[in-house]
């Protein structure tokens, strides 16, 4: 038998990427006659040896497979549980009153029965319509457009976060805001005469004074920060009205059309003060009536969403400890479904290209099923008069 070499090497080594870069191995270097006597010994064994059968593999692949969380979250409940069905009085003493009232809405519901039959996942029409969305972002990201407003937005300084809550308390609609020798030696913008300053802390100062955008003039914007809200298309204006109607009637949701900054085009809020309203949504009045419907779309996303936070009848979940790129894409995805289907076209690929990861993946926390329903119930609202609904009711 012709030997391989005059040396060898004997132990415990693999050739894996922490093998070789970060484990410490003992091995053992043989030379002359022993390596002839481990060749024989490793032939020998090999001789031996089986293949790998199907029920080997089997046996692997089920330690090796990868497990949806909520194959996890049920196993481990049926470990726990194991042996002990809980009573009806022990349930009672475990569950607190709004734990009570989540599981009366959810047996009342239909999602649960749908998730148990297999049925009511996403239609194909809407995550292909996602899927559009997410190709035109990621397209947009290298476009001359984008690259003008990331170098307009680079520009502006990082203020500490205590002086955005001041900026943010004096005028709740700033988007941006500067000094005036700031505007004016990043910008090309100089303060109008009649400009209304607003105060932040400032190092060695007591105050500075700072302005917003709205409060300039100069150089024209780059478009994308102009048109960001803009939708056009054929347009009902019934789409507007009827919307708005339900939102207030049906959910308890006011929504107002108001001045903002030029780079806000609304918000969405808790109504606070008020036991008449659940939440509260401003819109810019500068905007036209498609671009004020489409604003509105991705606000009411926003609530029916969950992101800020559910309401004591639970008429929407609470998912406010989302990321806010995963609260963006979502709720900007729901306006682009809503308004495609109904003609429009906005600029949501140029909104979300900011919010989108580096290699244009959609986050894990996004919810396409969520997205789905948001866009469903809204498009809904802007077809048909809704009806009041009795309080502690979930959303049929």
């Amino acid at each position: 038998m012709e030997v391989v070499g005059s040396a060898a090497l004997v132990g415990s080594s693999n050739l894996s990427f922490p093998g070789l870069t970060e484990n410490v191995e003992l091995n053992v270097q043989i030379a002359g006659h022993p390596v002839t006597v481990l060749q024989e010994w490793y032939e020998e064994h090999w001789a031996k040896a089986e293949d790998v059968s199907a029920e080997i593999l089997k046996t692997i692949e089920r330690h090796t497979r990868e497990y949806l969380p909520f194959d996890v979250y049920s196993k481990a409940l049926q470990e726990f549980f194991r042996g002990h069905e809980i009573t009806a009085g022990e349930w009672e003493e475990i569950l607190t009153h709004p734990m009570k009232d989540y599981v009366a809405h959810l047996a009342e519901s239909e999602d649960l029965a749908n998730a148990l039959r297999g049925v009511g996942a996403p239609k194909n029409d809407i995550t292909s319509t996602i899927d559009t969305l997410f190709r035109q972002s990621s397209a947009y990201r290298k476009s001359s457009a984008f690259q003008e407003m990331v170098s307009f937005m680079a520009n502006f300084r990082d203020y500490a976060p205590y002086n955005n809550m001041l900026v943010r308390l004096q005028n709740p609609s700033c988007s941006f805001y500067a000094s005036e020798n700031d505007w004016k030696r990043r910008f090309d913008r100089h303060v109008k005469e009649d400009a209304h300053p607003m105060l932040i802390l400032a190092p060695m100062h007591p105050v500075m004074l700072v302005y917003e955008l709205d409060q300039t003039e100069g150089p024209a914007l780059p478009k994308e920060l102009e048109q960001f809200a803009h939708f056009e298309g054929e347009w009902n204006t019934r789409w507007i009205q009827q919307t708005v109607r339900n939102a207030a009637i049906h959910d308890r949701v006011r929504v107002d059309f108001k001045h903002l900054s030029a780079t806000n085009a609304g918000f969405a809020t808790l109504a606070r003060g008020t036991e008449k309203w659940k939440m509260r949504i401003a819109v810019h009045d500068g905007l036209d009536e498609p671009s004020r419907y489409g604003v509105m779309v991705h606000e009411l996303a926003h609530i029916y969403l969950g992101h800020l936070g559910s309401d004591k009848d639970h008429w929407w979940p609470s998912r406010s400890e989302l990321d806010a790129k995963a609260v963006e894409i979502e709720a900007e995805a729901v306006a682009f479904i809503v308004t495609t289907r109904l003609g429009l076209k906005g600029e949501s690929a140029a909104y979300l290209s900011c919010h989108l990861t580096m290699d244009g993946l959609l986050p894990p926390s996004v919810s396409v099923d969520l997205v789905a329903k948001a866009a469903s119930r809204i498009e809904g609202m802007a077809r048909t008069a809704l009806r009041k609904r009795v309080p502690s009711r979930e959303m049929q």
